[in-house]
Parts: structure tokens; sequence; C-alpha cells
């Protein structure tokens, strides 16, 4: 699929899909900030933003970056039987730690990104809970090596009309200090309201945690100069348009790796390519909107590197979670995350 139908299968009106751009560069821009970047109103850039948001066709959420913290981040595909995994991807979701979830293979697998702040969480979840669940037949855990796309919010941004180079240089979020990335104890009152709402006032985010205004935004700032916390976006891809996504598993030679994960994270279709481990070394995330347009790029785009020697599609059935959202007919809705 080229680049130009990926735009145009978006079902948004232009301004709506450069708000989109917009808060991809930055997601606590303010909406005077944008409104002066596209030549509006920021009446009109609020507007609509609280419409696409109460649709819930978009959500910012302020996460941790477990690059930066030196968590561990693995892709889990889990092995469930018949008629199991729907209720086991459910309980999954609400896990603070697995930062996205699909249910695959025609419902029999899910396929979920896990973030552990510790080896030891890392392991009772993949080693002890999921093995002891009488649903799970298998499960198999990729290491993430490299990511080659998948890394900011703007990876993936086939959605519609963009931004110029110009206006995303007037954007530009804040850039990183090069300090040491940590939180402590006291943050976690913050970091919850900012996974439930990244754009979040700071009149809220100081009721949210007791402290003055000043300090919430003298502490955020610290968070997100030194990495610790970055501004993800939410897009509800089936509402802008697209309905056929998937992850593809492929096999290439180490000497190849670097080259072909470069090449599929270059495509507009790609919303993240990660080097990992295991006997498929590259696993990406597909967008497209259609069947035929899926099969268009595995046949023309992947075809077309000679150095893929293994293959293999696992279509979405569903995606149940995204980095902060739970999907509820199609649409984002407000997680209710378990520590557990």
């Amino acid at each position: 699929m080229g680049y130009r139908s990926v735009l145009e299968s978006s079902a948004l009106d232009p301004l709506s899909h450069q708000v989109i751009h917009a808060l991809q560069i930055d997601g606590r821009a303010s909406f005077n900030r944008i409104a002066t970047v596209l030549g509006v109103s920021e009446q009109t850039v609020a507007r609509r933003y609280r419409r696409m948001r109460a649709d819930g066709i978009i959500r910012v959420v302020g996460l941790l970056d477990p690059s930066r913290l030196g968590q561990t981040m693995s892709t889990v595909r889990i092995q469930c039987r018949p008629g199991a995994a729907t209720k086991l991807a459910d309980v999954l979701a609400k896990r603070a730690d697995v930062a996205w979830l699909s249910l695959t293979a025609g419902g029999t697998e899910i396929v979920c990104s896990v973030r552990s702040i510790t080896a030891e969480r890392r392991d009772e979840l993949l080693l002890q809970r999921l093995p002891s669940t009488s649903a799970v037949l298998a499960v198999s855990a990729h290491s993430t090596l490299h990511r080659f796309l998948g890394m900011r919010a703007d990876d993936w941004v086939g959605h519609g009309t963009l931004l110029t180079s110009k206006q995303i240089r007037q954007l530009g979020a804040p850039e990183l200090s090069g300090e040491p990335a940590s939180v402590a104890d006291d943050d976690r009152p913050l970091l919850d309201a900012l996974a439930r709402d990244g754009r979040a006032s700071y009149a809220t985010l100081a009721r949210a945690t007791g402290w003055t205004e000043t300090r919430v935004a003298r502490r955020l700032a610290t968070l997100r100069a030194t990495g610790a916390v970055f501004f993800d976006v939410d897009l509800a891809v089936q509402l802008l348009g697209f309905r056929s996504t998937a992850h593809l598993w492929l096999t290439v030679a180490p000497a190849d790796l670097v080259s072909v994960g470069e090449t599929i994270a270059g495509h507009p279709e790609a919303a993240g390519v990660s080097a990992v481990t295991g006997t498929a070394n590259l696993w990406a995330s597909i967008v497209c909107r259609d069947a035929d347009d899926l099969y268009r790029y595995i046949t023309e785009r992947i075809g077309a590197i000679p150095a893929v020697r293994q293959l293999e599609i696992s279509p979405t059935l569903r995606q149940v979670k995204q980095a902060g959202s739970i999907l509820s007919g199609g649409r984002l809705t407000d997680p209710l995350l378990s520590r557990s």
C-alpha cells in the first residue's frame, strides 16, 4: 500500500489529523501553541481534541520509558485453549506492566508487550502465573534487543494530513537533558494521574498528588527532561479507517538485521519494529486499511526484501489494549489497572 492510499483511508478532516500529529510531536503542547502553529483559533483546536477524545479516537497518556529506567521489555506470545483467550486477555490487559495486547490467530493466541520494573516481576508473570493457568497451552517471550520504530509518539503517522517540517520544528518537544532518569516513591500519584490523562492540568495533578502546582510543574519538567516520562498518543485506528492490523515475525540473517529493520521502519504501514530474541529475530506491527492492502504490503513490500528468509503473519482479531487505553467496541477507554 502506497503512502497516498494510507492517508486517503482516514475518515477525519485534515485539521483534525493535524491536531493529532501536533499531539504526537508534543502530547502536552497547549491548545494555544498548537493553534498558533496551525493558524486557527485556540477554541477550534480545543473543540477538535475534546470531540475526538470523547468519541474514543484519541487519548494522550504519560508513561514511564522502560529503556531509560533499565526495565526489561518482552513481546510475549501466549497460545490458549479454544474459547479461553478472551477472558485471559481481559485479565492481562488490566495489569500495569502489560503495555499493549492483541488477540490473534482466530482468537486462540494473545500477543502482548510486558514491561517489568524488575526481572523478578517479569519472571513471576512469565514463569509462574501464565504457565500455571489452565487456559494457557504455551508461552514464548521474545526480549527486545533494539527498537527500530516504536520509541516515539509520532512513529506511526499514516493516519492523515500531516504538519509541515516547519510546523514540526515549531512544536518540537522538550529535549532530553542527558541526566540519569529515575523515579521516586512519592512520584506514584503523579504517574498514575498522567497514565489516566497525559494532558491533565497542573491543578488536576496538584489535587492528585497533594503538591502545589509549582512543585508539580517542576517535577514533571524534570521527569520529562531526564526521559523517565514520555507522552504517548493512543489512536483508535479502526475509527480512522484502518481495519487490518497484524504482527509480523520475520527471520533474517544476523548480518541483515539492521538493514531489514530500518527498511521496514521506513514503511508508512509500520507502527513498531524491533529486533527480538527467538527463532524469529525481527518483529513488526503493521497497520493497513483492509485485508487486500495487507496482502499487497506483504507481497510487494516485504516480498521485495531478499534478506527475509521466513515470515509468519499473526492477523489481529481484536486489539484489547494499547499503550495506555483499553479498547471497547474499537474505541479507547480509560483502563482500570492492577499492579499485581
